[in-house]
């Protein structure tokens, strides 16, 4: 089953559109300009919220991204490229790097040269990334912050499209990414609870929760009045 999927998602469900989308959607040095200035600015010109958001967030990726490369070593999993003939997806290269956006990507199946040029295939560290992105866009801003799973199961399509990864990767680290960052945010709110107590009381008396909306004060500084 997962082979058949591959096969169909990687082979036969693709156009020219798809393949230039797919490839720059899974293309890291395209968007990482974009994501950075969002967190620097999220940092200096963001209210609390932004910022716990930023720091728990770049604290739950370096800790992800270990656990990555311990579970790779350990599972070891071939990419299909290292053992199936798979269609490969290349953007062309360009300074900067968004301009590949405008030019034609390559087409071509694997040759042996390919499969020794990445790691292990599970799990997958794009799913892995954007998956944590997603869990704290939805529980830092629930209202808009769950559109970024559209995002993140893009991206894990495009890694089975490229050739990068099986289904069944993509699908078991959607899980173990998500766990893993409920996990963490966990610790990280049982942590500023505990020590915002100590260290810095007027600040956790504004915003008792890293991810809660702070309790606002009704208007005129007291309790609501009801007139009978």
């Amino acid at each position: 089953m997962d082979q058949s999927i591959f096969h169909f998602i990687n082979q036969q469900w693709t156009s020219p559109a798809l393949d230039l989308f797919m490839a720059a959607l899974s293309d890291s040095k395209i968007w990482t300009p974009l994501f950075l200035t969002i967190g620097v600015g999220a940092l200096f010109f963001g209210g609390f919220r932004a910022r716990a958001f930023i720091i728990c967030l770049v604290l739950s990726m370096l800790i992800t991204n270990e656990v990555i490369d311990v579970l790779k070593s350990a599972v070891d999993r071939r990419r299909p490229k290292q053992v199936e003939n798979v269609r490969m997806v290349e953007l062309q290269r360009t300074h900067p790097a968004f301009l590949t956006l405008f030019k034609k990507p390559t087409i071509r199946f694997y040759d042996s040269s390919d499969r020794n040029r990445s790691g292990p295939s599970f799990p997958s560290g794009h799913m892995t990334t954007n998956s944590v992105i997603a869990v704290f866009c939805t529980l830092f801003y629930r209202r808009g912050g769950w559109l970024y799973w559209l995002v993140a199961l893009a991206v894990g399509y495009s890694r089975i499209y490229l050739g990068a990864h099986w289904p069944s990767d993509v699908i078991a680290t959607f899980f173990l990414a998500g766990g893993e960052t409920l996990l963490l945010l966990g610790l990280f709110e049982l942590i500023w609870r505990s020590a915002g107590r100590k260290w810095a009381p007027q600040v956790i008396a504004r915003h008792p929760s890293l991810i809660a909306n702070p309790k606002s004060t009704p208007r005129g500084g007291g309790t609501a009045q009801h007139s009978v």
